[in-house]
């Protein structure tokens, strides 16, 4: 199992949105992820920063990476692309973090 944490950014004036739009996740793409090896997956929000802090826990980086090659995927992108930072292909910009201590 790999851990693996990220950074995006939510436009300020839609922390409610963000929110709701996760509350109400589609099922498809629940199970989509999960299909991917993808489990424990977490978002944070710091609403001082509109910065978001994402921890998921993955069987491998490359079921991970074909993920964002899916049809559901990019679906969701686009449904999200007007409330985060995107890339021009409605992918959220993230920004990796480097583990630097874990307590099991």
């Amino acid at each position: 199992m790999i851990r693996k944490a990220f950074v995006m950014t939510v436009l300020p004036d839609a922390h409610d949105e963000y929110q709701r739009r996760h509350d109400e996740l589609w099922p498809e793409m629940a199970s989509h992820l999960k299909r991917h090896g993808v489990s424990n997956y977490s978002i944070f929000l710091n609403p001082g920063t509109s910065q978001l802090f994402a921890y998921v826990e993955l069987e491998s980086e490359a079921r991970w990476e074909a993920l964002s090659e899916t049809k559901i995927c990019r679906r969701w992108w686009l449904y999200m692309k007007d409330i985060m930072r995107t890339e021009q292909d409605g992918k959220p910009l993230t920004d990796d973090l480097q583990q630097v201590f874990h307590l099991a």
